[in-house]
């Protein structure tokens, strides 16, 4: 009997080794084409309309919020941003995921800071809509 217990116990204790994240983008579906996009205003508390093209206009550094899609995973932690008006390359770490699973399909908003050559961003915070 005591066997069983201390089995059984190290059994369930294994089991979360075993669970799938499921945290992070799933590349597998296609993302709505460009004109599609819609970004669906829904209240956010930043009165700001960034766009993809307005990045080249700011400054390195400059905090921006964006709302769209990640199309592609390129790299570890770099992925592919688009909205109605471009493409970017974002860093997104692993942690700033914040649980959610993400298709190319989900619409979602990310704010950070814009990086050096004024074509990327570095995520800092993370929102499935």
């Amino acid at each position: 009997m005591r066997k069983l217990t201390i089995a059984i116990f190290v059994a369930l204790l294994s089991l979360p080794a075993f669970a799938e994240t499921g945290e992070g983008f799933k590349g597998d579906e296609t993302p709505p084409p460009p004109h599609k996009q819609d970004s669906g205003y829904k209240g956010m508390e930043d009165t700001h309309n960034i766009t993809i093209s307005h990045l080249k206009e700011l400054r390195e550094g400059a905090w921006v919020t964006l709302k769209g899609n990640i199309v592609k995973k390129i790299a570890d932690d770099h992925y592919q941003f688009r909205d109605k008006t471009g493409t970017i390359d974002i860093k997104l770490a692993k942690d700033t995921w914040n649980g959610e699973e993400v298709t190319p399909n989900d619409l979602v908003t990310i704010s950070g800071k814009v990086g050096k050559d004024l074509q990327s961003v570095n995520v800092e915070h993370f929102r499935k809509e």
